[in-house]
């Protein structure tokens, strides 16, 4: 049963623990980039075969387009009515991201002096999906979509192959809506290969899959470890740690809603993270018995309660202010402000990766349709960074232009800045283009 514990009377340390994922497999994962690096297609075909179960005789690691036609088609038979979901969700998505792009600027373009910065994308971008039953298409929709709507080239899906070596078909099906959705801005490439061997193929780049300029989206232990260690030779979008929803609600929101709400982080995983904050010690009574209720009538429920056993807690604040400052503190990847005057209380809100305002959006809301990015900030890393963006995918490029009398004018400045720091030669540099 979840714990409710009274702020007042708790230590920072319960209050503010969270789970961490342990990750044992370093020496591992670097045999298997290692591998990848040297053998390229033929290691992957192995680990294919090996983790798999695939007959690499026969396999062909990229999807045609006859493949990715069949596998889109045969989501609307798995899924009916998925792909009009999917196609509705990612122009939402679309039209959000759309509004993030930036321009570039220039400061004083005249004929002596111009600086200024371009906004350029970054040319190849990959993307991991886990496959199986753990297939996320939302993913494809919320990595794919701000990737071209930065103008890169190209986003290489890889995702881990069926026994049949086909693949969950819901992942064509989004890789078809967010082409759709973004409308030539780039092309989608699907590779059927999964786990570390998959980061390495990106990262390093094979005869068959091309080399990435950055890594997105999650995985397991292994997936995360290899996006640890083959960054720097690419960008990566964050190792990511268990997902967290907290909640602030006063005694006027059903308990049977944030019930639903903290068993929807719950099920994801056993390290999941659900809390709810109030004012009211009725509401915790109330949304501690209607977890023990609802647990059971859900598919993953040893999951989710060893989730809520395990890493939830309601605490009791003495008032919502108080609530905000605990949240603030806590900086959680969701937050729902369950509140009359939610909207108003948003400027309070200074750390969290998405904010859910009021009684009838639920992070569910924002995880799959409305457009702004599910991929967020987690284990308190809300304090200095920020959700996947168009931003995820673009460099910035800043340039200079002084003519000779810009230089001449500033030289001595520069050259003193230069003495200061012990560097003559970046003097010198200056001042002998002004000696006449």
């Amino acid at each position: 049963m979840i714990k409710i514990l009274n702020y007042s009377e708790t230590s920072a340390d319960e209050l503010f623990s969270r789970s961490e994922y342990a990750s044992d497999v370093r020496d591992a994962v670097k045999e298997i980039i290692d591998d990848v690096k040297t053998r390229g297609d033929a290691a992957l075909l192995e680990y294919t075969a090996k983790f798999d179960g695939i007959d690499s005789c026969n396999f062909s690691l990229e999807m045609s387009d006859d493949e990715r036609k069949k596998s889109a088609s045969d989501c609307e038979t798995s899924f009916p009515g998925l792909s009009g979901v999917l196609g509705r969700a990612a122009a939402n998505i679309f039209k959000f991201h759309k509004a993030q792009v930036r321009e570039g600027f220039c400061i004083g373009s005249s004929a002596d002096l111009m600086t200024g910065q371009r906004i350029l994308p970054l040319e190849r971008a990959g993307l991991y999906v886990p496959g199986g039953t753990a297939a996320y298409p939302s993913t494809v929709l919320m990595s794919v979509i701000p990737a071209l709507v930065a103008g890169c080239s190209e986003v290489v899906i890889v995702t881990p192959p069926n026994e049949d070596g086909s693949i969950n078909p819901a992942i064509a099906a989004a890789a078809d809506a967010a082409e759709q959705a973004t409308d030539s801005f780039g092309s989608i490439r699907i590779f059927k290969i999964g786990g570390a061997q998959a980061v390495a193929a990106l990262a390093y780049g094979t005869e068959s899959v091309p080399k990435v300029d950055k890594i997105v989206g999650p995985g397991n232990a292994f997936v995360a470890e290899a996006k640890r260690q083959v960054f720097g030779e690419v960008s990566i979008d964050m190792i990511a740690g268990p997902s967290e929803i907290l909640i602030i609600s006063d005694d006027k929101t059903n308990p049977a809603y944030i019930a639903a709400d903290m068993l929807s982080q719950a099920e994801h995983d056993k390290n999941a993270s659900a809390v709810l904050i109030t004012d009211s010690a009725e509401l915790a009574d109330a949304v501690q018995q209607e977890l023990e209720s609802q647990l059971s009538q859900l598919g993953r429920e040893d999951i989710a309660r060893a989730s809520i056993d395990n890493n939830g807690k309601i605490i009791l604040a003495s008032s919502i202010n108080e609530a905000i400052d605990i949240a603030n503190e806590i900086a959680p990847e969701h937050l729902e402000l369950c509140l009359d005057d939610a909207k108003e209380r948003l400027s309070d809100i200074k750390n969290s990766g998405s904010v859910f305002l009021g009684r009838s959006c639920p992070e569910a809301v924002g995880d799959y349709y409305a457009g702004p990015n599910h991929t967020l900030p987690t284990s308190g890393t809300a304090r200095f960074s920020s959700p996947l963006s168009v931003d995820d995918f673009i460099k910035k490029m800043q340039y200079i232009y002084y003519s000779e009398e810009a230089l001449s004018k500033a030289a001595n400045d520069i050259a003193c800045l230069a003495e200061a720091e012990g560097l003559s030669a970046h003097a010198r540099s200056v001042l002998i283009r002004t000696e006449k």
